[in-house]
Formats: structure tokens, sequence, C-alpha cells
């Protein structure tokens, strides 16, 4: 299977169309892989957030129709990213957008785990509730959002619904870099699948971002890491090396904790 990593820079010199253009582009040249996967709030930036009121859009906005076409002219499945969603009744939601190579819309994640401490999207967005999974011909995708990735019972319900690739969009901040790393590892090693985590670029109100998207295969090996700027990971793997690293190591058929619901005294 191959796969690219889009990690794109999100600047402030840059308006929200000359980004889709940019970005629409550069799927396009991706012709020929399997998946394509876009980083969270790309067109706004992930601390921007006065910017998400300002150009939150329904979800068969502007960004929805540009990526379901860029996905067809590609022939790929595209994991777009993630963008500042107006729900018809008012709140906005960090909703992350997957489309076939057909252009259609196979799945749509609201992000369920919203960070800030009481501050920012924390507050600013609503919070998903569902874990949501896609089936692709070579394998399942688990999806997930940046601060998401500090949970690790959201992975475990992923691979309970049948997740063999994890899918990371972020906008992680460069500070706390080393926890990318180390949690992306982590999580691919704990659940015996691949993952792959698209962060972005560039410096966005004030926070400086980590970059360094990362593909991560089930026994926690690093098969592709970017830099700090501007970078297309382009990586091939097995998808069937899931089943035989849990045949090989079956440590997942040893769990013990919340598979049953606790026993009342």
């Amino acid at each position: 299977m191959r796969a690219s990593v889009i990690q794109i820079a999100v600047n402030e010199d840059e308006s929200v169309e000359a980004r889709r253009r940019r970005v629409t582009e550069l799927v396009r040249k991706q012709a020929g892989a399997d998946l394509v996967v876009l980083p969270e709030l790309w067109t706004t930036g992930a601390f921007a957030y006065e910017e998400f009121g300002r150009e939150a859009e329904p979800l068969e906005g502007p960004t929805y129709e540009a990526m379901a076409k860029a996905a067809s002219d590609a022939g790929v499945w595209l994991h777009a990213g993630s963008i500042p969603e107006r729900d018809p009744d008012g709140p906005l939601y960090n909703t992350s957008l997957v489309f076939s190579p057909s252009g259609d819309l196979a799945a749509a994640y609201r992000k369920i785990h919203r960070f800030g401490f009481d501050k920012g999207e924390a507050v600013l967005m609503g919070a998903g509730s569902e874990l949501v999974t896609v089936r692709l011909p070579a394998t399942t995708l688990g999806l997930s959002t940046c601060y998401d990735l500090r949970f690790p019972e959201l992975y475990r319900g992923l691979v309970d619904a049948g997740a063999e690739t994890l899918v990371v969009s972020a906008g992680w901040p460069e500070r706390r870099r080393s926890h990318w790393t180390l949690l992306a590892q982590a999580r691919a090693v704990e659940n015996q699948t691949f993952l792959l985590a698209c962060a972005t670029a560039g410096t966005h109100a004030g926070v400086p971002q980590a970059g360094h998207s990362i593909v991560v295969d089930p026994w926690g090996e690093v098969l592709a890491q970017a830099g700090a700027g501007e970078e297309v990971l382009a990586v091939e793997f097995d998808p069937g090396k899931v089943a035989t690293t849990r045949e090989q190591f079956p440590a997942l058929k040893d769990r013990v904790l919340g598979l049953q619901p606790p026993r009342r005294p």
C-alpha cells in the first residue's frame, strides 16, 4: 500500500482560498498513491482560535467540494485533514473528512478530545462522540485528531472496531514535539497497527508547529519521518503485517481490563 502524508505550512500571510488551491494541487500530484493524508485545521491553523468562527463552513462547503474533486482527479483515498465545521444547529466542530477515489464522502469524524483546558478549542468547539473507522480495499482506517493521541482508550476502541491502520491528523506545537513522536510510536506498538500521523509546519497565531509527520509500523519502527518544513512523505507498507504481528506476538489476546463491564458490589 502506498501512502502520501502531506505536511504543509499554515502561515498567516497566506489566505484560506490560496492555501486551499495549493493543497488541492498537492493532492492531485499524488496520483498513484492509495492513500493521501492532510493535517488538522489546515485552512485556519489549529491555534488560530479567532479564525474558527470566521472561517467555519458547513460540512459540504468549499473545502469539502475542493477535496472531493481532488480525490477524484487523483484517484486516491483522501483523508482531507479537518475543517472547522459549522453544524446547521449552530455549534462548531473540528471535523475530519475522508473521500473515496470517486470523490464520495466515505466518513466524517468529529474530534472527541478538544484541546485547551477551558479555553481555545475546548470552549469554542463541540465534542464529537463517535469512533469512526473506514474500510479501504487493503486495510481499515481508524480516525483520530491531534489531542486524541494522548488518550489510549480511544485507540483501543478503534482496534475493537476493526482498525488496522491508525490515522492522526494534527496541528501539534513544536514545544511538545518529543511527545508527538513518543505517543505515535506507543499507539502503534500497543495496538499492533500501522500509524500515519500528519502534522503542520510553519507558525500560526504565534505558535511554532512541530512538523515531523511520522509513519510507524506495528513493532514501533519508524518507516518515515518528515523534518520541520513542508514535505510529502511517500511510504510503502504491507497492511498484512498487522495480522502477522498479532499472530507472532498475540498481546492483544491477553487483555483483561476494559473488556467486561465492572461487577456491582
